[in-house]
């Protein structure tokens, strides 16, 4: 492999190396996640051959999987077709040592939950920047918290003054006047909390999601099985899930 310079390579080389340990030739129901590092997965799929894509099935989490699906030539499915996928592929925006990641920087974090919980393996890929010992930690933004528009006022004064998060804000887009949008007409709140409040992500989880209003939270605890980081040196660290713990490895550049 060719690998790109910088972060795009980090990025590629996560995606390539989930790819081909993780994408085999019996999976034939695969969700493609969103994110900067997902069209690499694509890519990398494409690479393994037409003949073998032609019997695959792909399920897009968003608006950005699905363009990515369409370009590639590949066969669009939807998972209201296909309650079960073999195998899911998504970015995040952190990873912490236990596996529970942050997402819902692109405000996919629904569609992507969605597609996670189906999946009979779920895999995350990533460039070393997201690699991290407790969420938080690099991404500074917060939580990501989509929400029924017409109750983000009560949520928001709800994580401010009940659960602790002080600066929690209406997303805003950047090219229109006004708050993002997701895919689904929904708004997104960003809830940053201290250490201590998210130290126990399932539990913060539990109590976001109990708000009426919010839709779904950007906290993935206990669904991934593996993480791939890309990293400087072009090496590889894994995360992976092997019984009630997670092991660290490294694939040396090659």
């Amino acid at each position: 492999m060719s690998q790109l310079p910088g972060i795009e390579g980090a990025k590629q080389l996560a995606a390539y190396t989930a790819v081909d340990k993780h994408i085999l030739p019996h999976h034939k129901i695969i969700g493609i996640g969103s994110g900067s590092t997902v069209p690499y997965v694509v890519e990398r799929i494409m690479q393994q051959g037409t003949e073998l894509n032609k019997g695959r099935t792909f399920i897009p989490t968003g608006f950005q999987s699905k363009e990515l699906i369409i370009e590639a030539r590949l066969n669009l499915g939807d998972v209201d077709q296909y309650l079960t996928i073999d195998v899911t592929i998504d970015g995040a925006d952190e990873v912490d040592a236990q596996l529970n990641c942050i997402k819902g920087g692109g405000a996919c974090h629904l569609r992507e939950k969605v597609l996670a919980e189906a999946a009979k393996s779920f895999i995350i890929v990533a460039d070393y920047r997201k690699n991290g010992k407790y969420l938080g930690e690099n991404f500074a933004h917060g939580v990501p918290i989509e929400v029924v528009p017409f109750a983000y006022a009560k949520v928001l004064q709800n994580l401010r003054s009940v659960l602790g998060s002080p600066n929690a804000s209406l997303r805003m887009a950047k090219a229109k006047a006004g708050p993002v949008v997701t895919d689904n007409a929904n708004f997104v709140i960003d809830a940053p909390f201290s250490r201590d409040l998210i130290k126990d992500p399932s539990s913060l989880l539990t109590k976001i999601k109990l708000l009426t209003g919010v839709v779904e939270v950007g906290l993935f605890c206990n669904i991934a099985q593996a993480a791939y980081f890309g990293n400087q040196d072009g090496s590889v660290t894994i995360k992976r899930v092997e019984g009630a713990k997670v092991i660290e490895e490294s694939i040396a550049a090659s």
